[in-house]
């Protein structure tokens, strides 16, 4: 098993700026892929930003050139670093990560989620 653990949310107005941070332990042969989701009130949880091992990215066209995502293989550490944050940005945001103990099965993880809101 993975643990997860996600810090840094919190309140922060329209424009401002959040750096998300999130630690994986536990049962960790090689994280292929660790990144961010989120979920609003209402909404389906969505992708933010994912990073594969190899330094691969993929974001969500929403947060494009705002947000950036990034990882240290060695600390199983990845952060995302929100910039000119909006009021629609407003979500809980998770930790997600995934590795592949077999070739025939990947195992996901959730972080708990941690809050961000944005507004005046």
């Amino acid at each position: 098993q993975v643990q997860l653990v996600e810090s840094g949310g919190g309140l922060v107005q329209p424009g401002g700026s959040l750096r998300l941070s999130c630690a994986a332990s536990g049962t960790i042969f090689s994280l292929n892929v660790m990144g961010w989701y989120r979920q609003a009130p209402g909404k389906e949880r969505e992708l933010v930003a994912t990073m594969t091992s190899g330094g691969i990215t993929n974001y969500a066209d929403s947060v494009k050139g705002r947000f950036t995502i990034s990882r240290d293989n060695a600390k199983n550490t990845v952060d995302v670093q929100m910039n000119s944050l909006k009021p629609e940005d407003t979500a809980v945001y998770y930790c997600n990560a995934q590795q592949r103990p077999t070739s025939f099965r990947t195992d996901v993880y959730w972080g708990q989620g941690t809050q961000v809101t944005v507004s005046s």
